[in-house]
């Protein structure tokens, strides 16, 4: 029963983090909505549905659970906001060796995105939870 509470709120704590993740560009989505579908999974079938089903991140978190894929537009717009922080970070003036180690650890992050399959195009929505959601106003 502590276990279901603790994996709980590890799902919410990591849905919280994924949300800043999408206005913080130091602060990646991805990775806590994965943790997030993987905590709620293991106490929370209605919290797991909701995050698998949402608009918006339900398509990234189901190409990783099923392909272990990214789509392209994600892969792009990762590599933009890593090159967008590099040049902010140079811009401000931080030391050499803080500037080096984020490029380094950018580089190791980019080498494992670039690295991972392209999701592949998305489907039609053919269930009856997708044919009301286009019906809803």
């Amino acid at each position: 029963m502590i276990a279901r509470w603790l994996w709980l709120a590890l799902g919410f704590l990591a849905t919280g983090f994924g949300i800043a993740g999408v206005v913080l560009p130091l602060v990646p989505t991805t990775p806590f909505l994965l943790l997030a579908a993987f905590a709620f999974a293991r106490s929370s079938p209605r919290f797991h549905y909701w995050l698998i089903n949402h608009r918006h991140f339900g398509p990234v978190i189901l190409d990783w659970q099923r392909n272990g894929s990214i789509a392209r537009r994600y892969k792009v717009a990762a590599l933009l906001a890593m090159a967008a922080t590099l040049a902010l970070t140079w811009l401000a003036g931080v030391a050499a060796w803080a500037l080096t180690l984020q490029a380094a650890a950018f580089a190791v992050v980019a080498t494992f995105i670039l690295t991972r399959p392209d999701a592949p195009p998305p489907q039609p929505e053919t269930s009856s939870v997708a044919r009301a959601r286009r019906s809803a106003p």
